[in-house]
């Protein structure tokens, strides 16, 4: 017998940051509000639908949008309230589902096919939880219902603000075909531009290619991507999901060389380690030091040290962080505007006091 299809609904917060601002300060309610820190090196953190409409978009440098938007008003963002209504959101999820997969702050997947919540459809489900996030947070939230998650994804974005949209088994592949072909989850610029070269600007088009012709020009991506013009995708939701790194970085108002960089990396260092020691009451502990730099032209670098014993403190974890700068071959006068300090490489603490009792 065919397994039945799942039934996902992707949920997503309607400009988070921004709308809990304005929730919380009346005054900014239908004002173009752009959560960011002003400055020549901040970035948009999020920006109300009255600032989106002058072109206000996440990751903007300020500059910019406060150019696109002159009577934008900013407000410094505020993690440890976003992080509350974000509990309070979670909780809500958790009546309905166990299996909750949590993307960031403001949006999680939900697999509500085996949902013992007395609802009689995903549809009602995704209603069910808009309405409680209304009604307790006083925010408004956007979903998407289909068969797997990256049909999910793409839903929860067509009635924005405030909407919903489902894609039932039967309509799937209607409702890809018209979809330009950069919607494709892992289908960037790059890639877009090499289909569009190939004549194929929607999933459509890209559906009419066989998957032995897009693996021919692609690889194991073009396989991938034959797949995700049918609407095969068979990752499951998965909860809690371990931590791949823990990191802290920092801007700098004034570009900086290298030798400059000690102390913000010890500082940084310093928060990276509290975050690792918080994995670590988990019984998780991390292997690997990464030192990320981006340049004054908006380059990033990373390099990376695992070492024979892990960094057992944040000094350790600094040194090594300090030392791997020697590792960035660029001119000694090159400026950063940017430095991070992270730790990876996460391995359950018990197996790794067995393998360095073993070869230490």
């Amino acid at each position: 017998m065919p397994t039945p299809p799942r039934k996902i609904i992707h949920v997503d917060m309607d400009a988070f940051y921004a709308s809990v601002e304005q929730r919380d300060d009346p005054s900014l309610r239908g004002q173009p509000v752009v959560v960011a820190w002003k400055g020549a090196r901040s970035v948009v953190c999020a920006a109300s639908y009255e600032a989106r409409k002058f072109g206000v978009r996440s990751a903007m440098p300020a500059l910019r949008a406060e150019r696109l938007c002159p009577q934008a008003i900013f407000v410094p963002p505020d993690f440890s309230r976003y992080k509350a209504v974000s509990r309070q959101v979670h909780a809500i999820f958790a009546r309905h589902t166990e299996l909750i997969e949590p993307l960031s702050l403001d949006e999680a997947y939900l697999d509500v096919t085996h949902a013992d919540n007395g609802l009689p459809s995903a549809t009602a489900t995704a209603e069910a939880i808009r309405a409680a996030i209304r009604a307790e947070t006083q925010l408004t939230a956007s979903a998407g219902v289909a068969p797997n998650k990256f049909l999910a994804k793409i839903a929860s974005d067509f009635n924005k603000p405030d909407g919903l949209y489902v894609v039932r088994p039967r309509d799937v592949l209607d409702f890809l075909a018209p979809l330009a072909i950069g919607r494709l989850p892992g289908v960037g610029k790059v890639m877009e531009g090499k289909l569009v070269a190939l004549g194929l600007a929607t999933v459509g088009e890209l559906r009419a290619f066989s998957a032995e012709e897009l693996e021919q020009r692609f690889g194991r991506w073009g396989r991938r991507l034959h797949e995700l013009s049918l609407g095969i995708d068979e990752h499951p939701v998965t909860p809690d999901r371990p931590t791949l790194q823990v990191s802290a970085e920092d801007t700098f108002e004034h570009d900086l060389t290298l030798g400059e960089l000690e102390p913000h990396i010890r500082r940084l260092a310093e928060k990276t380690w509290a975050a690792h020691q918080r994995e670590a009451k988990d019984g998780r502990i991390a292997r690997t030091v990464v030192l990320k730099l981006k340049t004054a032209d908006f380059h990033t670098l990373t390099r990376s040290l695992t070492p024979a014993q892990r960094p057992a403190s944040a000094h350790e974890l600094a040194e090594i962080a300090c030392a791997l700068r020697a590792r960035v071959e660029r001119p000694a006068d090159s400026r950063y505007r940017l430095v991070g300090v992270g730790l990876a490489g996460f391995v359950e603490a018990d197996r790794y006091a067995a393998q360095y009792e073993l070869f230490g």
